[in-house]
């Protein structure tokens, strides 16, 4: 589980949402600790040295943000334009399903296997997620495997992309039928309420979600084991106890088998917390640097992101679905004879809620990317106020930035429709100036401190 776009994409699924887990998913590009993700977009490995002409600054002097060479402009643009193939593939596919009649087919051929509507719901699931699984695969070759490898950022073996494939689709799977299942249970129980019942229902799915991830879904592709430095480890395990989080544990993933960018982050729920750290972040960031990583994602659950930005994903999920409570049956009443099926309640209609979800997602993503923003802005201020080492959070992001060939200052149209998190220059540039310790100011976040 994932919130939009982090900093690397297990097999390439993530960049290419599939839209059968739309409603179930939505709602993460607001919970932090979903996503992991302390940078922008990955790109490309790159040198950690400072760019050629651009000294390496002195202690007292502010850290320049890099300009961005010729290939990470190429990987910016390139990734532009796969975002905007994904985005149209996620709509076109329930698209055609409905609009080819195989929708129906489905229907049909589910009915005959499993009478009763559950089992239809279920056997018609499994049948779209197949189909969009399999019609996806070109697409998430390119994403997952070539494109990262012709940019030089990634470790990957094919066997490692098929088995990552496979197993999305196993995960994916399950998740489509309980999703499935609880809108159906939902549209035909409450047939004038089934939005107001699926926004209630949305809430435990995604805490479940969030619980359980790290400790069934993430190992299924990487390991994670202890910190092999245990004195690292001890420093960070005494900056989470300053910060006020409790009984944390820390774990090493080896993500070098599969990828040369960096990342680090904070996740779970209750008894699943932990702080997970790439060994990618260990190998390019100096231990000053990684603190500051560690305290940035530690504001995220100080500062009770998880939950505001679930009340938030709940909130726009809900409208979204009261909208399309709506829409769908002027859709239906003026498309029946096209479509084959007149209700909502017809499992053959998941695919016209799918194009209508798809297209809500779309138009609420700028609002719930804005919330993120503002998150991630306020954690890289708590974790500046906890380790007062804005040089060393100006110098983690150039890191960032140049390990993963990002654009410091991409334009407004991907802030607004693709940043989960603030542009890197931005960033650096904040932690260049804030220092209201040095000038005797109160922190806004001290009281959180111990």
């Amino acid at each position: 589980m994932r919130r939009g776009e982090a900093l690397s994409e297990s097999g390439g699924e993530g960049q290419l949402l599939q839209p059968g887990l739309r409603i179930a998913v939505i709602a993460l590009w607001l919970i932090p600790s979903a996503a992991g993700s302390i940078g922008s977009p990955s790109g490309p490995p790159a040198e950690l040295a400072a760019p050629p002409g651009i000294e390496t600054p002195s202690a007292n002097e502010p850290v320049p943000v890099p300009e961005p060479d010729a290939e990470a402009i190429a990987y910016y643009e390139s990734g532009n334009r796969l975002w905007a193939v994904g985005r149209l593939w996620s709509f076109a596919v329930p698209l055609f399903v409905l609009l080819s009649g195989l929708s129906v087919r489905m229907r049909t051929l589910a009915t005959r296997v499993a009478p009763h509507w559950i089992g239809s719901v279920v056997v018609f699931a499994l049948l779209y997620r197949a189909f969009d699984w399999a019609v996806s695969r070109p697409l998430g070759f390119y994403a997952g495997y070539l494109r990262p490898h012709a940019y030089g950022l990634s470790n990957l073996t094919l066997e490692k992309w098929l088995t990552d494939s496979l197993i999305t689709l196993g995960v994916s799977s399950v998740v489509a039928v309980v999703v499935a299942l609880g809108l159906y249970a939902c549209i035909r129980r409450f047939p004038r309420r089934w939005w107001l019942a699926a926004t209630a229902a949305l809430v435990p799915f995604l805490l479940f979600s969030v619980l359980i991830q790290p400790l069934w879904v993430a190992p299924l592709y990487n390991d994670f084991g202890p910190m092999k430095d245990a004195a690292l480890e001890a420093k960070i395990l005494a900056l989470a106890d300053r910060s006020g989080i409790e009984g944390s544990r820390v774990f090493e993933v080896d993500k070098s088998v599969e990828t040369k960018t960096v990342n680090a982050y904070v996740t779970g729920f209750l008894a699943s917390k932990r702080i997970v750290l790439w060994d990618t972040l260990l190998e390019r960031l100096d231990e000053d640097e990684v603190l500051f990583v560690m305290a940035h994602e530690m504001g995220h659950y100080v500062l009770n992101h998880v939950l505001l930005g679930l009340a938030l994903a709940t909130l726009l999920s809900g409208l979204g679905l009261f909208a399309l409570q709506h829409v769908a049956p002027l859709l239906l009443r003026r498309w029946r004879e096209r479509l084959g099926f007149d209700r909502l309640s017809d499992v053959a209609a998941l695919p016209l809620l799918l194009v209508l979800i798809e297209l809500g997602s779309f138009a609420i993503r700028p609002v719930a990317l804005a919330a993120s923003r503002h998150f991630e802005r306020e954690a890289d201020r708590f974790a500046l106020e906890l380790t007062q080492d804005g040089r060393a959070g100006a110098t983690a992001f150039v890191k960032l930035q140049q390990t993963n060939l990002s654009i410091p200052r991409p334009g407004p149209l991907f802030v607004w429709w693709r940043a989960s998190h603030p542009p890197l220059g931005d960033r650096i540039d904040f932690a260049n100036v804030y220092r209201p310790w040095a000038r005797g100011e109160p922190l806004r976040y001290g009281d959180r401190f111990r």
